[in-house]
Protein backbone atom coordinates (compact mmCIF):
# COMPACT_ATOMS: atom_id res chain seq x y z
CA UNK A 1 0.00 0.00 0.00
CA UNK A 2 1.44 3.33 -1.21
CA UNK A 3 -0.25 5.09 2.13
CA UNK A 4 2.65 3.22 4.18
CA UNK A 5 5.55 4.96 2.38
CA UNK A 6 3.71 8.04 1.99
CA UNK A 7 2.66 8.35 5.37
CA UNK A 8 6.49 7.83 6.17
CA UNK A 9 7.49 10.81 4.57
CA UNK A 10 4.97 12.73 6.48
CA UNK A 11 6.62 11.71 9.65
CA UNK A 12 9.81 12.45 8.55
CA UNK A 13 8.95 16.06 7.44
CA UNK A 14 7.22 16.64 10.42
CA UNK A 15 10.52 15.35 12.13
CA UNK A 16 12.75 17.62 10.41
CA UNK A 17 10.15 20.66 10.96
CA UNK A 18 10.56 19.68 15.04
CA UNK A 19 14.17 19.76 15.04
CA UNK A 20 14.19 22.95 13.43
CA UNK A 21 11.86 24.49 15.84
CA UNK A 22 13.93 23.20 18.83
CA UNK A 23 16.93 25.04 17.72
CA UNK A 24 14.90 28.37 16.94
CA UNK A 25 14.00 27.76 20.64
CA UNK A 26 17.19 26.72 22.07
CA UNK A 27 18.59 30.07 20.03
CA UNK A 28 16.17 32.55 21.97
CA UNK A 29 18.83 34.22 23.54
CA UNK A 30 21.71 33.98 21.16
CA UNK A 31 23.12 37.31 20.48
CA UNK A 32 22.26 37.87 16.61
CA UNK A 33 21.18 34.52 16.06
CA UNK A 34 18.28 34.46 12.88
CA UNK A 35 15.64 32.04 13.15
CA UNK A 36 14.78 29.41 10.18
CA UNK A 37 11.88 27.84 8.50
CA UNK A 38 11.97 24.53 7.00
CA UNK A 39 9.85 24.14 3.39
CA UNK A 40 8.40 21.57 1.81
CA UNK A 41 7.51 19.99 -1.86
CA UNK A 42 5.40 17.01 -2.67
CA UNK A 43 6.98 13.93 -4.44
CA UNK A 44 6.87 12.80 -7.78
CA UNK A 45 3.50 11.16 -9.13
CA UNK A 46 2.01 8.11 -10.30
CA UNK A 47 -0.41 8.46 -12.91
CA UNK A 48 -3.33 5.87 -13.39
CA UNK A 49 -5.01 7.30 -16.19
CA UNK A 50 -3.10 10.40 -17.70
CA UNK A 51 -4.99 13.59 -18.29
CA UNK A 52 -6.37 14.62 -21.82
CA UNK A 53 -5.48 10.96 -22.98
CA UNK A 54 -8.70 10.03 -25.73
CA UNK A 55 -11.28 7.69 -24.48
CA UNK A 56 -12.84 7.22 -27.79
CA UNK A 57 -12.30 7.38 -31.79
CA UNK A 58 -15.12 10.66 -31.31
CA UNK A 59 -12.20 12.27 -29.68
CA UNK A 60 -13.38 12.43 -26.09
CA UNK A 61 -10.47 13.08 -23.87
CA UNK A 62 -10.41 12.23 -19.92
CA UNK A 63 -10.71 15.16 -18.33
CA UNK A 64 -8.87 15.05 -14.99
CA UNK A 65 -7.35 11.60 -14.88
CA UNK A 66 -5.84 9.48 -11.97
CA UNK A 67 -2.74 10.75 -9.93
CA UNK A 68 -1.42 9.43 -6.55
CA UNK A 69 1.40 11.45 -4.80
CA UNK A 70 4.24 9.79 -3.50
CA UNK A 71 4.64 11.58 -0.50
CA UNK A 72 6.33 15.18 0.86
CA UNK A 73 10.36 15.69 1.14
CA UNK A 74 12.64 18.71 2.25
CA UNK A 75 13.35 21.16 -0.24
CA UNK A 76 15.26 23.80 2.21
CA UNK A 77 15.56 25.52 5.40
CA UNK A 78 15.11 28.80 5.06
CA UNK A 79 17.20 30.97 7.49
CA UNK A 80 15.40 34.68 8.06
CA UNK A 81 16.98 37.46 8.27
CA UNK A 82 14.45 39.88 9.99
CA UNK A 83 15.85 42.47 12.25
CA UNK A 84 15.85 41.35 15.84
CA UNK A 85 14.94 43.66 18.78
CA UNK A 86 17.86 46.10 20.01
CA UNK A 87 18.76 45.78 23.53
CA UNK A 88 20.89 48.56 25.60
CA UNK A 89 24.04 47.01 27.48
CA UNK A 90 25.91 50.56 28.08
CA UNK A 91 29.27 48.42 27.01
CA UNK A 92 31.46 50.18 25.32
CA UNK A 93 32.62 47.14 22.84
CA UNK A 94 29.15 45.75 22.10
CA UNK A 95 27.43 47.09 18.60
CA UNK A 96 24.50 46.24 16.84
CA UNK A 97 23.98 46.83 13.49
CA UNK A 98 20.39 49.02 12.86
CA UNK A 99 19.54 47.79 8.72
CA UNK A 100 21.31 45.61 6.65
CA UNK A 101 24.71 44.37 6.74
CA UNK A 102 27.13 41.31 8.74
CA UNK A 103 30.51 42.61 10.95
CA UNK A 104 33.44 41.01 8.95
CA UNK A 105 35.56 38.74 10.61
CA UNK A 106 39.01 36.74 10.23
CA UNK A 107 38.55 33.52 11.07
CA UNK A 108 42.19 30.91 12.20
CA UNK A 109 41.76 29.80 8.52
CA UNK A 110 42.59 33.11 6.95
CA UNK A 111 39.37 33.47 5.06
CA UNK A 112 36.36 36.03 6.01
CA UNK A 113 33.43 35.03 8.16
CA UNK A 114 30.21 37.65 8.73
CA UNK A 115 28.06 38.09 11.51
CA UNK A 116 25.24 40.06 13.23
CA UNK A 117 26.53 39.33 16.79
CA UNK A 118 28.60 42.42 17.93
CA UNK A 119 29.46 41.45 21.62
CA UNK A 120 33.17 42.03 20.95
CA UNK A 121 36.05 42.33 23.45
CA UNK A 122 39.39 43.27 23.34
CA UNK A 123 42.69 41.06 23.32
CA UNK A 124 45.33 41.20 25.08
CA UNK A 125 47.15 42.96 22.54
CA UNK A 126 43.97 45.32 22.71
CA UNK A 127 42.43 44.21 19.28
CA UNK A 128 39.11 43.97 18.90
CA UNK A 129 38.15 40.56 18.42
CA UNK A 130 34.96 38.26 18.82
CA UNK A 131 34.20 35.86 22.27
CA UNK A 132 36.10 33.44 20.61
CA UNK A 133 39.45 35.52 19.84
CA UNK A 134 38.11 36.22 16.25
CA UNK A 135 40.10 39.66 15.39
CA UNK A 136 37.12 42.11 13.33
CA UNK A 137 37.92 42.69 10.05
CA UNK A 138 39.85 45.42 9.09
CA UNK A 139 41.93 44.93 12.26
CA UNK A 140 40.78 48.12 14.85
CA UNK A 141 43.47 48.20 18.30
CA UNK A 142 42.68 49.89 21.38
CA UNK A 143 45.62 51.83 23.47
CA UNK A 144 46.10 50.56 26.06
CA UNK A 145 45.99 53.62 27.85
CA UNK A 146 42.68 54.82 26.21
CA UNK A 147 40.29 56.05 29.07
CA UNK A 148 37.05 56.30 26.68
CA UNK A 149 36.62 54.70 23.17
CA UNK A 150 33.59 56.00 20.99
CA UNK A 151 32.20 54.44 17.87
CA UNK A 152 30.07 56.49 15.59
CA UNK A 153 26.87 55.47 13.37
CA UNK A 154 29.30 55.11 10.21
CA UNK A 155 31.58 52.93 12.39
CA UNK A 156 34.23 55.06 13.26
CA UNK A 157 36.26 54.36 16.02
CA UNK A 158 37.95 56.95 18.23
CA UNK A 159 39.45 56.49 21.60
CA UNK A 160 40.66 59.68 24.24
CA UNK A 161 43.81 59.27 25.68
CA UNK A 162 45.18 61.09 28.78
CA UNK A 163 46.24 64.89 28.58
CA UNK A 164 44.69 65.11 25.84
CA UNK A 165 41.07 66.89 24.77
CA UNK A 166 39.94 65.47 20.95
CA UNK A 167 39.32 61.86 20.01
CA UNK A 168 41.72 60.69 17.79
CA UNK A 169 40.68 58.13 15.54
CA UNK A 170 42.16 54.64 15.06
CA UNK A 171 39.99 52.50 12.79
CA UNK A 172 36.68 52.28 10.69
CA UNK A 173 34.62 49.85 10.64
CA UNK A 174 32.88 47.22 7.65
CA UNK A 175 30.08 46.01 6.51
CA UNK A 176 29.10 43.12 4.06
CA UNK A 177 26.25 42.71 2.13
CA UNK A 178 24.83 39.55 0.23
CA UNK A 179 22.13 39.61 -2.52
CA UNK A 180 20.92 36.47 -1.08
CA UNK A 181 22.11 36.54 2.56
CA UNK A 182 19.43 33.22 2.54
CA UNK A 183 22.15 31.28 1.13
CA UNK A 184 24.90 32.27 3.63
CA UNK A 185 26.50 28.94 5.15
CA UNK A 186 25.63 29.08 9.22
CA UNK A 187 28.81 27.47 10.76
CA UNK A 188 28.18 28.08 14.80
CA UNK A 189 29.55 30.79 16.69
CA UNK A 190 27.40 32.91 15.19
CA UNK A 191 28.94 32.83 12.22
CA UNK A 192 28.12 32.53 8.08
CA UNK A 193 30.44 31.75 5.15
CA UNK A 194 29.91 33.03 1.97
CA UNK A 195 28.76 30.67 -0.70
CA UNK A 196 27.72 30.57 -4.45
CA UNK A 197 24.31 30.84 -3.13
CA UNK A 198 25.09 34.05 -1.08
CA UNK A 199 26.65 35.79 -3.73
CA UNK A 200 30.04 37.50 -3.25
CA UNK A 201 30.68 39.67 -0.59
CA UNK A 202 29.54 43.71 -0.88
CA UNK A 203 31.47 45.65 1.52
CA UNK A 204 31.14 48.93 2.24
CA UNK A 205 30.81 51.66 5.46
CA UNK A 206 27.98 51.67 7.58
CA UNK A 207 25.31 54.62 6.73
CA UNK A 208 26.50 54.22 3.26
CA UNK A 209 23.42 53.24 0.43
CA UNK A 210 22.08 49.67 1.00
CA UNK A 211 24.43 49.40 4.49
CA UNK A 212 22.77 50.15 8.19
CA UNK A 213 24.29 52.16 11.07
CA UNK A 214 26.00 50.85 14.03
CA UNK A 215 25.04 51.38 17.22
CA UNK A 216 27.62 51.79 20.10
CA UNK A 217 26.43 49.86 23.43
CA UNK A 218 23.63 48.13 22.13
CA UNK A 219 23.20 44.29 20.78
CA UNK A 220 20.90 42.58 18.43
CA UNK A 221 18.69 40.24 20.31
CA UNK A 222 17.53 36.83 18.24
CA UNK A 223 14.27 37.70 16.15
CA UNK A 224 13.26 34.39 16.99
CA UNK A 225 8.93 34.70 18.73
CA UNK A 226 8.57 32.43 21.17
CA UNK A 227 4.55 32.24 20.16
CA UNK A 228 5.17 31.54 16.37
CA UNK A 229 7.56 29.15 17.33
CA UNK A 230 5.13 27.05 19.86
CA UNK A 231 2.02 27.45 17.39
CA UNK A 232 4.20 25.99 14.96
CA UNK A 233 5.61 23.42 16.92
CA UNK A 234 1.75 22.33 18.22
CA UNK A 235 1.01 21.77 14.11
CA UNK A 236 3.80 19.77 13.58
CA UNK A 237 3.09 17.17 16.38
CA UNK A 238 -0.49 17.10 15.42
CA UNK A 239 0.93 16.89 11.27
CA UNK A 240 3.12 13.74 12.99
CA UNK A 241 0.30 12.17 14.74
CA UNK A 242 -2.19 12.11 12.29
CA UNK A 243 0.26 10.35 9.78
CA UNK A 244 0.89 7.89 12.24
CA UNK A 245 -2.44 7.26 12.53
CA UNK A 246 -2.43 6.90 8.39
CA UNK A 247 0.17 3.81 9.09
CA UNK A 248 -1.75 2.60 11.38
CA UNK A 249 -5.12 2.57 9.56
CA UNK A 250 -3.13 1.22 6.26
CA UNK A 251 -1.95 -1.24 8.42
CA UNK A 252 -5.19 -2.52 9.75
CA UNK A 253 -6.41 -2.74 6.23
CA UNK A 254 -3.65 -4.86 5.15
CA UNK A 255 -4.45 -7.21 8.12
CA UNK A 256 -7.87 -7.30 7.39
CA UNK A 257 -6.45 -8.76 3.87
CA UNK A 258 -4.87 -11.39 5.39
CA UNK A 259 -7.54 -12.99 7.16
CA UNK A 260 -9.27 -12.90 3.92
CA UNK A 261 -10.09 -17.24 3.26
Amino acid sequence: MRSLAVAATGMLAQQLAVEVISNNIANMTTTGFKRARPEFQDLLYQSERRSGAATSDAGTLVPAGVQLGLGVKAAAVYRIHDQGSLVSTENRLDLAIQGAGFFVVETPEGEPAYTRSGNFQLSPQGIVVTPDGYPVSPGITIPAEAIEVAISPTGIVSVKLPGQTNMVQVGQLQLATFVNPAGLEAIGSNLFLETEASGPAITGTPGAEGFGTVLQGFLESSNVNAVHEITQLITAQRAYDMNSKVIQASDEMMSTVTRLR
